[in-house]
């Protein structure tokens, strides 16, 4: 990877994107980048507001306008855990760098989320999050450059994993 690419973290909500992300543009000189932050910040309100009167598509809409604005390079990008079901907006961050599965198991997930219907999660009122994770992780390994087994390391050993497989040559 050249070192003015984007490390793009993709994963369920609770994988740790954010806290490793802000970790991990520490350790590589990088700028980071929340996408929720930036829609928060576009909308002037919070994601649980925008699926609750506009419904889970409205925000990944405004997810994908949000990912496809993005022209940076250089930088640490943790993308909300919908991303994935825009092909335009992880094609393009495809484009800028590589893309990294941060893969945390069911089991840490749950002990990790206990806000579910109020977090700000693009899913259908009725949708557990077993089958959330059922329905995107088919989606992380699709669009991942590298997967990183999260489950059981602390967030600055992923760090860590993250570094050498994006900066091994080949």
């Amino acid at each position: 990877m050249d070192n003015n690419s984007n490390i793009v973290l993709i994963g369920m909500p609770g994988a740790g994107k954010s806290t490793v992300g802000i970790i991990l543009a520490k350790m590589t000189s990088r700028d980071f980048i929340d996408t929720d932050i930036l829609i928060q910040l576009s909308t002037g309100r919070s994601l649980q507001e925008i699926v609750d009167t506009d419904g889970p598509l409205a925000l990944r809409g405004i997810e994908e306008e949000v990912i496809l604005s993005l022209a940076g390079r250089h930088n640490v990008i943790a993308t909300g855990g919908s991303a994935v079901y825009s092909a335009a907006a992880m094609d393009h961050l495809r484009s800028t760098g590589t893309v990294v599965f941060l893969d945390v198991d069911l089991a840490a997930l749950t002990s990790r989320i206990h806000n579910i219907h109020s977090r700000g999660i693009a899913k259908r009122p009725e949708q557990s999050l077993e089958d959330l994770f059922g329905e995107r992780l088919v989606l992380y390994r699709k669009y991942a450059d590298i997967t990183v087994a999260c489950t059981g390391r602390s967030q600055e050993e992923v760090c860590a994993q993250i570094i050498e497989r994006t900066t091994a040559p080949g």
